[in-house]
């Protein structure tokens, strides 16, 4: 049976939720595919099984500006359509490799164009500079041309048809995939560097940056820290500094940990008490997901997309107002005060979590990707 030339093209395999997704990918297809993997920066985190090329389009800049990057999108574009030539399929993530993916088709690339929507664009590209208005312009403009869509929640995709004019026939959402096996394996892993005896923890656990809104956790903690609680925040990211600082202008030193990027973030999550995310916009929070599978209860902002479809409304954690310091000090302090059964809480996250496992999600990217 012939073996049909997928490439799959993302800025790097940092450890973020869309790079977490293509490793699953990449691990579930490599005996159906002949895959490519093209990335833009030599950023790897996640193993890249032995049977998969893999090539670079360029070696990015992470600092490059974004009139630099929007310059060069038809020199990549023209690039990887060189590059991928053969290939039959030619899978995209995250914004700059989706544009990329799309010039190449109009240059005459022949595979199947699919990319896969992340976030929401009018957030991410809200407001009047010139950045937003280039990046509003370039979704309008090119995700039309591809030859499907892959929103990886409902509110996503709304936001593809209601302010990008996408045509619903070629939106087809699939959610991130949360492998629960691996995850419960992880967990049972033992923790060296945290004490959790006798602490009710918090944990959040994604970039340091801007939207993720560290802030505002830290500054609801401080409002209900004591001397048996902590907080634990895993990530990397250009706010680190800016984060410590306000950690230490809140006299939280001893309270509030950076742990940086954690390969292994379960075996912090699954000693944990209560999840925390703060996010003014997400596209589908692989990490809200993986929370759950740890058994976690979580807390959420209600952000544009996807915290309100995970939680199940509400019925396996709860939400607040994006950047309300206040209701999120309440959240986090009946979540103190509360009972927890955390047995009883992970046996209804893992109920709900059927939906999410890989096995059904990869199925339905392999629908996606068959050939006519």
């Amino acid at each position: 049976m012939k073996k049909y030339k997928l490439s799959i093209l993302i800025n790097s395999l940092s450890g973020g939720g869309a790079e977490r997704v293509v490793s699953i990918l990449l691990q579930e297809l490599q005996n159906e595919y002949e895959i490519t993997l093209v990335l833009m920066n030599d950023t790897i985190v996640y193993d890249v099984p032995s049977g998969v090329r893999l090539v670079y389009l360029e070696n990015a800049n992470t600092k490059e500006s974004g009139v630099l990057k929007i310059l060069k999108l038809p020199l990549l574009g023209w690039r990887y359509k060189r590059l991928c030539k053969d290939a039959d399929l030619s899978l995209s993530f995250m914004y700059r490799p989706n544009f990329i993916n799309v010039v190449a088709k109009l240059f005459g690339l022949k595979a199947k164009c699919i990319i896969s929507e992340r976030s929401t664009p009018s957030m991410t590209y809200s407001g009047s500079n010139i950045g937003a208005v280039v990046g509003r312009a370039l979704v309008r403009r090119l995700y039309p041309k591809a030859d499907m869509l892959l929103p990886n929640s409902k509110g996503n995709a709304e936001d593809l048809v209601e302010n990008f004019a996408i045509d619903t026939q070629k939106i087809e959402v699939i959610q991130n995939p949360v492998d629960v096996e691996k995850i419960t394996a992880l967990a049972g892993e033992r923790v060296e560097d945290v004490e959790f005896e006798g602490k009710f923890t918090f944990i959040s656990v994604a970039r340091l940056e801007r939207y993720k809104n560290h802030d505002i956790t830290i500054r609801a903690f401080a409002k209900v820290a004591d001397e048996n609680s902590q907080l634990l925040v895993l990530g990397t990211g250009e706010q680190k500094q800016n984060l410590q600082a306000l950690i230490d202008e809140l006299g939280l030193g001893q309270s509030v940990k950076l742990l940086g990027f954690v390969k292994n973030p379960y075996k912090y999550m699954a000693k944990s008490d209560c999840f925390v995310l703060s996010s003014s916009r997400e596209g589908f929070p692989n990490v809200l997901v993986e929370a759950l599978a740890c058994g976690l209860y979580a807390i959420s902002s209600d952000c544009k997309s996807g915290p309100a479809e995970i939680l199940a409304n509400s019925k396996l954690g709860t939400l607040y107002k994006v950047g309300d310091v206040q209701e999120l000090e309440l959240k986090m302090q009946e979540c103190m005060s509360a009972e927890m059964d955390k047995e009883k809480i992970k046996k209804q996250n893992l109920e709900h979590l059927e939906e999410f496992g890989v096995e059904k999600i990869v199925g339905r990217f392999r629908k996606v990707l068959e050939i006519d």
